[in-house]
């Protein structure tokens, strides 16, 4: 009778949806599910105590440090989303607008030359540029713009948002372009014959259309800026480090797994809240332009 049923269309499509579905439950639900059973706990350092309980919620709105990590972990995601798309934008649509079809395999694989190197690299790479007798500093010096070397540009969130902009740009180019290549030409061609200038035209059709790309730049750098801890721990000094390094802490340090899991739920959960009312924002304004 199995036999039969897996000969049929039904069967067919189970045993096709099966692997990934398999692979997803045991490798992305179990450990999401251990996590928020973690969170429900206490450990004394050693000991693990499995009664259920909401203390480790209860102390992240006792103590402030909790609160301000998260608040600026959310702040720096936010800039280093900002920067990033604003400035991948631009190359995106030079790329997809004015570069010969011929070219655009290049400038693509220019822009994915920064996967080259390790991402550890890049960051103490950074770390070299924005020193006090770094790249920055020096040459500011040269030039007599500045006469002593700048201290605000590392060892603060600054230089945190810097590196991580840096690090994520691909991220943001590659889907924009995408979203920009699906664009029918001819929307634009008759756009500029009904009299709309370039300006309004972009406005009106480029920028609507290529929404989806730009929604998933937003995302895919929102979401894993909020749990990077290696930038900050190298990059952002006493005054730079995020929720991601008071996670790492409480797992590696402390030794507090339950505690630990609560942040991560708590910044989970803050993520996704934002993520899903900027979609929904992005719905309602593509809904008021048809």
């Amino acid at each position: 009778m199995a036999e039969g049923f897996f000969k049929t269309d039904r069967g067919r499509a189970v045993l096709l949806v099966s692997p990934p579905f398999l692979y997803a439950f045991f490798l992305l639900a179990v450990p999401l599910g251990a996590i928020i059973l973690f969170s429900f706990w206490t450990q004394d350092f050693v000991t693990v105590n499995t009664t259920f309980t909401t203390a480790n919620y209860q102390e992240f709105w006792d103590k402030p440090i909790y609160k301000l990590l998260l608040g600026r972990s959310l702040y720096v995601s936010g800039m280093v989303t900002l920067v990033t798309v604003l400035s991948a934008y631009p190359i995106a649509y030079f790329v997809s607008f004015h570069v010969h079809p011929t070219k655009k395999s290049m400038w693509l694989f220019l822009i994915t030359i920064p996967f080259w190197t390790s991402y550890l690299i890049r960051v103490f790479l950074w770390k070299v540029i924005l020193g006090y007798n770094g790249v920055v500093n020096s040459s500011l010096m040269e030039l007599g713009i500045i006469h002593e070397p700048l201290t605000f540009i590392l060892y603060n969130v600054n230089a945190v948002i810097i590196t991580l902009a840096h690090a994520f740009a691909p991220f943001a180019i590659l889907p924009i372009f995408v979203a920009l290549e699906k664009i029918d030409r001819s929307f634009l061609e008759a756009s500029q014959d009904l009299g709309e200038s370039k300006f309004s035209t972009f406005l009106r059709i480029t920028l609507p259309l290529s929404m989806p790309g730009l929604v998933a730049s937003v995302m895919i750098v929102f979401i894993p800026t909020i749990g990077d801890y290696v930038t900050p721990e190298l990059m952002g000094g006493a005054g730079g480090k995020l929720i991601a390094n008071m996670i790492q802490t409480q797992f590696l340090q402390l030794n507090n797994a339950p505690m630990g899991a609560t942040l991560a739920i708590i910044a989970m959960v803050c993520v996704t809240a934002i993520s899903l009312f900027f979609i929904f924002l992005n719905r309602r304004w593509l809904r008021g332009r048809a």
